[in-house]
Order: C-alpha cells, then structure tokens, then sequence
C-alpha cells in the first residue's frame, strides 16, 4: 500500500494566500469607514488631530480608490495604464478644485462648518462617480459620506437623523449623531463587504475561464 504523497507546498500556501489577500481587501474599507466615523466625531466635539482631516482623508480615499480598482479594470477589459490614466484624471480634478477654492479666497468667505461640508460634499460625490465607473465597492461608502456632509451641514433638526430615528426606534435622536452616524457606517461596511465579495468572485471566475482557454 502506498504511502500518500505531501501535497506540494504551493498547494498547502494556497488557503494562507487567499486568506492575506482577502485581509488586504477589506482593509482599506475598514480603514476609510473608520477614519470617516473619527473625523465625523472630531468635527462635533470641535477637536483635531495632527493628519486627521477631511482634506487629508481626499488623499487616502485616491489612494485606496487606485489600488483596489485593478480587479474591476481587469472585468472590463481596460489596460492598467488607461486605469492609472483615469484615475488619475478624476482625482486630480478634485484635488484641483480644492485647490483653487484655498487659493482664490472661496474658503475663507465660508465659516469652517460650511468650508468642511463642501469638501466633504465634494469628496462623496467624487468618490461615487468613482464607485461607477472604476471602483463600485466605494459606492456604500460614498454614501455614508454624503450622509455625514449633510449632518455637519445641518446640525440642528437633521431630518435624516429624525427618519432613522423614527424607522428603527431610537429615542431623541437628534441628540445621538455620533451613535446614529455610527451605526450607518457598520451597515455602510457590511453592504460593502457583500459588494467586495462580488466582485472577487467574478474577477476568479474570468481568470479562471481566461487560464481554461489559454
């Protein structure tokens, strides 16, 4: 009777593989919800942190937003330079236009709430034309940010407070912005989990039939 052979050791790295790529996956999801939900709450409590600020948060959601499309690149067909290109097109216009607001003396007409729920307007935005047409698992985070623009915008008698507060039964929650805000941002994760969880098995299932026909 033979004695079964040790699968190769290719074969035994396969699952830690998988496993550190799909960690490497959500993590930037979870960092940029994270940041959002601490910045959210430094804006209410009027604090600050050294490199924690909306701009800054302009960089990384670019940056996070230029790694983790290639998968989808790769589902339409698009060559990694043309990705790079557009992505780069679309968050230097944004970064273009914060600049000009800082230098040709719109920021300074607005008072800080307002200057920081334009930018934080124009971030969402940016992000969900991003989640469209290059990276659609931004699209629930995109929206988590315009849910948080709109708070700091409108800080008193919000009404989206007010219908979540009415659809899931929290009392006085125009008193509760920051566990409201919260609690949106674990539901916003979640939602994007799935959308990750989507698209990594569509990008499998092409590489899989582009290796059957090669």
């Amino acid at each position: 009777m033979s004695e079964a052979k040790p699968a190769p050791a290719e074969a035994q790295e396969k699952p830690s593989v998988r496993k550190n790529s799909l960690t490497l996956a959500i993590l930037p999801l979870l960092i940029l919800f994270a940041a959002s939900v601490v910045l959210f709450w430094l804006s209410k409590e009027g604090k600050s942190f050294p490199l924690l600020t909306w701009e800054n948060l302009v960089y990384l959601v670019a940056f996070f937003s230029l790694v983790s499309g290639f998968g989808q690149a790769f589902l339409r067909g698009e060559t990694w330079m043309w990705y790079i290109i557009k992505q780069v097109i679309h968050w230097g216009g944004l970064l273009a236009v914060l600049y000009v607001i800082n230098t040709q003396g719109f920021a300074d007409s607005l008072s800080e709430t307002q200057y920081t729920a334009l930018v934080l307007y124009l971030l969402a935005f940016t992000t969900l034309l991003a989640a469209i047409h290059m990276d659609f698992k931004l699209l629930f985070f995109s929206i988590f940010l315009v849910f948080c623009a709109f708070l700091i915008a409108v800080p008193a008698d919000n009404p989206s407070l007010i219908a979540i507060g009415q659809t899931f039964g929290v009392a006085d929650p125009q008193n509760k912005p920051f566990e409201i805000t919260l609690g949106v941002a674990v539901a916003g994760f979640i939602a994007s989990l799935f959308v990750l969880f989507m698209m990594r098995g569509a990008v499998t299932s092409k590489r899989i039939a582009a290796k059957r026909k090669g």
